[in-house]
């Protein structure tokens, strides 16, 4: 390894030699030209896979052990928000349609379907037909199959999803604004034990978006609901719960759970996909996550050889890569889809007054974005293995533009100007303060089990700091941030992510004022500004129309303006690495798929 790294810096010498010629570079001239000639030099040591395609068949059998940093806080899908949770939930609940995301065209999954416009109404149906082989089924009684029927998915539709008072993120999604500015909400019927269809009351653009959906048991949520309510809901499949009476209508059982130990999934022989030659998915048998301290920990674990699997920081990279004859390969999935990003609360009966007048200022926004160094931070935080985030829709998005980006990047001097112009100017101690005197200062809370949120946090605090403003550092508890930002609404500034904005009509409890999770200003009754209220127009107007050309104009509009008022804001785009042992076959990989687990299986000895 040391006579690997050997060459790669004289590689770098001589780049850096030959570029600057005569002209000696300084010393961050020097930095961002080392930087790039090592991240092609670690692009040039991984493997890139995948982009689409069928998968080989495989096998049944091996244990894949991978590992976790928290313990899942609840094995109840309506209340799993943190990511541990969610792992674990996800693998046991299954979606009725499927998207490829390479072809982007939908695919029946749990259901088929039919869509039927009525264009002299303005009305749309969308009639779906279950599979007739899909059942819930438990590891504590692997025997006893009861049939997924229509009532599983109009009762979660109406009674979970559709009940306000659970605040589910998909419940804004379920009320439509209709031509005269009223609401009406999409419906769902029962039509048979196998089919029911979904009401719209107008045409929309994509039906089986906003339609597709996991649903749980009715047989278990119906009851609990009926007989304790929303208490009884908040009380079931938690962590004490014994995890083998737990249905399933996925990939995996969840089989076992020590606190502090591991959780362990089991293969659903029950599952119905199969593959050419018959074979059930998924092919592993068992899969392990063993819950460690961190991520410190999990490198270790991988390095010894007791994990399959490790998502690759870039501290890591070299690591790696250098080892001779390494018993794993190491994949470069290319960027990421979403970001980790800043925002500032915006919700006036939960914040100080004097911190909401900076906040609520659009200019406000903008210098901060102004201060927010995305090359530094892919530089320093993600040793250039990043890229800065500038556009709104993610690249896989079919409205995606490359030319609408955001017109706020790294300018230290155009941010105090902006501050300049809402009265924030520096005092005779070189301190920002606001026209009544007040210093500019906040708290910014994030994950304080995400080292790298805090290292980018840093970077911010210090940009910050360069122009006379404050900014506090806070690591908390995700799920304190989870209650924050859905309960009690009192936090200042909040470094979070929440995964990509893959729809063009996705996120419609974060981007609708009247959402759940419109983060800076939740729950809103009416739009409380008027750029907030184009934003709801425009979100409207793109899910009704048909003509394409018509429904990126409205889209071109949407994402310029959120790029301009800056409501979060993007830092950057990493470049995502895992790294995987060489025992499994069929492992292909890259951040527009991940790693599906469910092709994937030991290689003969």
């Amino acid at each position: 390894m040391k006579h690997n790294l050997f060459i790669f810096f004289i590689f770098v010498f001589c780049i850096l030699f030959v570029s600057c010629g005569s002209k000696e570079l300084t010393p961050e001239e020097a930095e961002i030209q080392r930087i790039r000639a090592y991240a092609d030099f670690i692009n040039n040591k991984t493997v890139k896979k995948y982009g689409g395609g069928e998968y080989p068949p495989g096998v049944v059998g091996g244990t894949w052990v991978s590992s976790m940093t928290n313990d899942p806080k609840t094995f109840n899908t309506l209340w799993a928000r943190d990511g541990d949770s969610r792992d674990v939930v996800d693998r046991i609940y299954d979606y009725l349609v499927d998207y490829d995301p390479y072809t982007r065209e939908w695919k029946p999954n749990l259901a088929d379907w039919e869509i039927i416009p009525d264009k002299e109404h303005d009305t749309m149906d969308v009639i779906f037909t279950l599979r007739n082989d899909i059942y819930w089924t438990t590891p504590a009684e692997p025997d006893k199959k009861i049939k997924v029927t229509s009532d599983d998915v109009v009762f979660w539709y109406n009674e979970i999803e559709g009940d306000k008072n659970l605040q589910q993120p998909g419940y804004p999604g379920k009320l439509m604004k209709m031509p005269d500015g009223t609401e009406k909400r999409i419906t769902m019927e029962k039509l048979d034990d196998l089919r029911f269809v979904v009401h719209y009351p107008r045409i929309i653009a994509d039906p089986l978006l906003n339609a597709n959906m996991t649903f749980g048991p009715r047989y278990v949520f119906e009851k609990v609901k009926k007989e304790q309510g929303i208490e009884g809901l908040q009380d079931l499949y938690t962590i004490n719960t014994d995890v083998k009476t737990i249905p399933s209508v996925g990939k995996f059982y969840i089989t076992g759970y020590s606190p502090g130990v591991r959780v362990v999934l089991e293969r659903n022989p029950h599952y119905w996909r199969k593959d050419d030659k018959g074979t059930g998915y998924p092919y592993i048998e068992k899969l392990i996550f063993k819950i460690v301290p961190d991520t410190n920990t999990e490198f270790l674990l991988f390095k010894e050889g007791q994990n399959d699997d490790f998502t690759v920081r870039p501290e890591d990279l070299d690591e790696l890569v250098n080892k001779e004859n390494p018993d794993y390969t190491v994949y470069n999935g290319g960027e990421t889809l979403g970001s980790l990003f800043i925002t500032f609360n915006q919700n006036p009966a939960h914040i100080d007054e004097k911190v909401y007048n900076w906040f609520k200022e659009k200019k406000f926004r903008q210098a901060m974005s102004c201060i927010l160094n995305r090359e530094r931070i892919a530089r320093q935080v993600f040793r250039g293995m990043a890229v800065p985030a500038l556009h709104f829709f993610a690249k896989a998005n079919m409205f995606f533009d490359e030319k609408i980006k955001l017109p706020y990047t790294y300018d230290p001097d155009r941010a105090v100007r902006l501050l300049g112009e809402i009265g924030i100017t520096k005092n005779s101690e070189g301190e920002m303060v606001d026209s009544g005197g007040n210093r500019v200062e906040f708290t910014m809370n994030m994950s304080a089990e995400y080292n790298v949120g805090i290292d980018l946090a840093n970077i911010f605090v210090d940009e910050c700091k360069n122009i006379g403003i404050e900014v506090k550092i806070r690591p908390i508890d995700f799920q304190k941030i989870v209650d924050m930002t859905m309960n009690t609404f009192e936090w200042e500034c909040i470094l979070i992510g929440l995964g990509s904005n893959y729809w063009p009509t996705g996120g419609s409890n974060v981007w609708q004022s009247s959402g759940n999770f419109h983060l800076w200003h939740p729950l809103q009754e009416s739009p409380a500004t008027e750029w907030e209220a184009r934003v709801d127009k425009l979100y409207n107007e793109g899910r009704f129309e048909l003509d394409k050309e018509k429904r990126k104009k409205i889209y071109d509009e949407y994402q310029e303006l959120i790029l301009e008022q800056v409501p979060v804001l993007y830092t950057v785009h990493s470049l995502n690495f895992l790294a995987v042992r060489n025992k499994w076959e069929n492992i292909f990989y890259d951040t527009l798929n991940g790693l599906d687990i469910m092709y994937v299986y030991p290689k003969k000895e």
